[in-house]
Formats: C-alpha cells, structure tokens, sequence
C-alpha cells in the first residue's frame, strides 16, 4: 500500500511529547500531547469519573490533567475526542471550563446523534447536527497545536465517526486499533461494520513503519502490564488480528464471530448520552435534577 504520509501534510522529523493517564476504571488511556516548540497542548480522550450505582459524578481523572497542564505551564488548545465513547463518559467540557480549548470530533458524529437519538427517545429538542463541538472534522482536516499541523483521518468500523488524529510521527488511533496482543476493537455498535474497520486499520498501517500509534484502551492481555504505545511496524507484524498480511475475508468471519459473544460495555447507557453530546449532561428538568435514561431490550 502507497505510504499514506506522502500525502499528508504532516512533517514525521516532528516528535509531539505525548503525556499519558490511565484510567483503571475503564482502561482508557488519556492524552496530553504538546508542541516540542512551544507550550501548547491538546489533550485526547479524557475522562470523567461516573459510580453508575450511586449516579455520582466526579472529576479526579480530569484533575489529574489539568494539574499536569497547570504544573507545565501549558495552553490548551484542543480537546480531541476520537469517537463518541461506549465505555467511558467525557470530561471535555468540564476541562475546557477550566482551561479553555476547542472540542472537536469527527463530523459522522451527527450519524451517532440520530441513531441514539431515537434509542434514548431523545425528541427534538436534542439537536443531531453536532452542534454541541466546536469543530467537526472531514477526512483530511488539518488543525494546528501550536506550531504542529495535525491531520485527521476518517477511520470508521468501530463507529461512523472514528477519526485517527495524525501529528508529526505521533498518530492516535482510538479504537480503531489495539496493542498487538490485543487485536482490534469490536464493530458490532449501530453503525459499525467489520470489514469498513479493516479497510481504517488498512489505511492507520499504511502510515510510516515508525508511526508512533497511540491506543485509547489496553486490557493486558495474558496478564501484562498495561501499554498504550506501538508503532506502525509491529502492528504489521506481530497483530494477532490484522498482522502479517491477514485478509478481509479472514478478519470479518473472525469479527463478527467474536462480537456475538461479547457483552455490552458496562457503563454505555451513561457514556452515550454524554458523549453524544460533547460531554455535557442531559438537561435538568424543572426541578434542576437531571436524569439518564435506560432503554429496554433495544441496545
């Protein structure tokens, strides 16, 4: 496949210092990336704190990014969400309260908005046309932390709106990758699709081999120690589901089989009501109480 960085106006001699923060909770990795050149930062994929059984929201994840950034000396520029999450709620906009930043995500987000719009039976009032971010990124958008131009790519399967944020020789890939032990993301969410997910992972390996690939989740696999940092090469190589050379034809039989055995990510209903709407909260009723919806027997 044709090097994909030879049509992206990105300079890979540019190294991003990327800053990560695991969440055990939800096995999400977070990011503070910064400009080598300058202090400006985006932060990609953060974390709001949910007890689902209690209904109590809190915020020590996000705290610990913004101390980092406050302890840095560092602007904010950018609150990057990959996808809308399943498995974790976004704590974007209480980040960007304290810190300022724009938040962006993939324009399919208004496809994710109508499709649990009308499970979470949402009505009119919630608008579907991604108006809750402040940017909504085509294939191919560029953007600028600091003096670093970032790209980003369309890289749909696990959702329509995947996007993998390609900076220097840095790429964030969301879900749309693992570690190599770890294979690839489900593609059985309303709107994903297996072999649409093998062509995004196609075109993420079509990077440079030392493209370094940042995961938004590690499960440790086999008991390991958790990571979140590969590269392009040995994604080729050593990807127990998509490495050396395994077809399309391979990776959707083995997909869709796999997906029917799994159960739904613990805390979807609270992260896709969030998350759809850029983080924020469902509107509090009359009484200034807000609520989450459990739909029956629909997800």
């Amino acid at each position: 496949m044709e090097d994909l960085a030879m049509q992206l106006p990105v300079d890979p001699s540019i190294k991003p210092e990327v800053e990560a923060f695991f969440d055990p909770a939800t096995n999400t990795i977070s990011y503070v990336v910064k400009d080598p050149d300058s202090n400006a930062c985006a932060v990609i994929d953060s974390v709001m704190d949910i007890d689902y059984a209690a209904g109590r929201i809190t915020y020590e994840h996000a705290d610990k990014i913004i101390k980092h950034i406050e302890d840095n000396g560092l602007k904010l520029e950018w609150l990057i969400e990959t996808h809308v999450h399943a498995d974790h709620l976004s704590a974007a906009p209480y980040i960007q309260q304290k810190l300022g930043g724009k938040i962006g995500i993939g324009e399919k987000i208004t496809v994710v908005q109508d499709t649990f719009g009308k499970v979470f039976n949402e009505g009119t009032e919630f608008q579907r046309d991604g108006s809750q971010f402040d940017r909504l990124f085509k294939d191919g958008d560029t953007y600028r932390i600091g003096g670093m131009d970032v790209v980003a790519l369309h890289t749909p399967g696990h959702t329509p709106a995947c996007m993998t944020h390609v900076v220097g020789d840095a790429a964030f890939v969301g879900d749309t990758l693992f570690m190599p032990d770890g294979g690839s993301a489900r593609a059985d969410f309303p709107g994903g699709d297996a072999g649409t997910l093998y062509d995004s992972i196609q075109r993420v390996l079509s990077l440079p081999e030392d493209t370094r690939l940042f995961m938004c989740h590690d499960y440790g696999p086999n008991g390991r120690d958790i990571q979140w940092e590969t590269t392009v090469r040995e994604e080729k190589e050593h990807n127990i589901h998509v490495g050396r050379g395994k077809t399309k034809e391979d990776f959707v039989k083995f997909r869709t089989e796999r997906d029917a055995t799994l159960a739904m990510p613990r805390l979807i209903i609270p992260s896709l009501q969030v998350n759809m709407r850029a983080g924020e909260m469902p509107p509090a009723d009359k009484d200034g109480k807000t609520f989450l919806k459990v739909p029956v027997n629909t997800l």
